[in-house]
């Protein structure tokens, strides 16, 4: 299916209905042509006159076998997609009375999806009277976030939007290299004060000798 949608998106060969082409080569270098000598061009390399340019004038074409365009193309377009960051958003709901099991399970899971860099998108749903729970949902959404300060930043404060009140938290950066100063400053604090002990106790043996 998809080899036929950009199959539709060129013409070639006696399709083209310019009278005269502009043949692009491999290196870039062009030249125009009647489109009676290009197609005869494309003929005896045993390729095909595709029109890449249909706008320009005259219309770029190039001489190349169709189905190998057709992979180019295609490979490029999927080393296009790959490139794009694609950041999926996981929802985590809540209830206004959720308890501190249910709490901490939903914590954990929330830490998990911004360390993989998901968005977070939290809420607190409303059933019935249950929105008259509104600043209790919102409290709980604020410790959330709070929770979570160490994993993202808050893109949005909770926010009421009909029977949820929401918050939208982002994967925050994490800045290494925090904890390898204190290894550091423990060996040196248990090395250096046994050096002037045992310069003291070696002064006093010279002293009684």
């Amino acid at each position: 299916m998809k080899n036929d949608s950009l199959k539709g998106q060129h013409r070639i060969n006696e399709l083209i209905r310019a009278k005269e082409v502009r043949i692009v080569g491999d290196e870039g270098e062009s030249k125009v042509y009647p489109i009676a000598q290009a197609l005869k061009m494309a003929t005896e390399r045993n390729a095909d006159l595709v029109e890449i340019s249909p706008n320009a004038q005259p219309p770029v074409c190039r001489i190349i076998d169709y189905s190998k365009f057709l992979y180019q193309l295609k490979k490029r377009q999927k080393e296009q997609k790959a490139k794009q960051v694609k950041v999926s958003v996981k929802e985590i709901r809540f209830g206004p009375q959720t308890d501190d099991h249910d709490y901490n399970f939903k914590l954990k899971h929330a830490k998990e999806f911004l360390t993989d860099g998901d968005k977070v998108k939290a809420y607190v749903f409303f059933k019935g009277r249950s929105i008259l729970f509104k600043e209790q949902g919102e409290v709980l959404l604020l410790r959330f976030a709070t929770d979570l300060e160490e994993y993202a930043k808050v893109d949005q404060m909770p926010l009421l939007e009909g029977k949820r009140m929401i918050i939208h938290l982002s994967p925050k950066k994490k800045e290494g290299g925090q904890k390898k100063p204190e290894n550091k400053e423990k060996p040196e604090s248990k090395e250096k004060p046994a050096k002037p002990e045992q310069a003291k106790v070696n002064d006093k043996k010279e002293a009684n000798a």
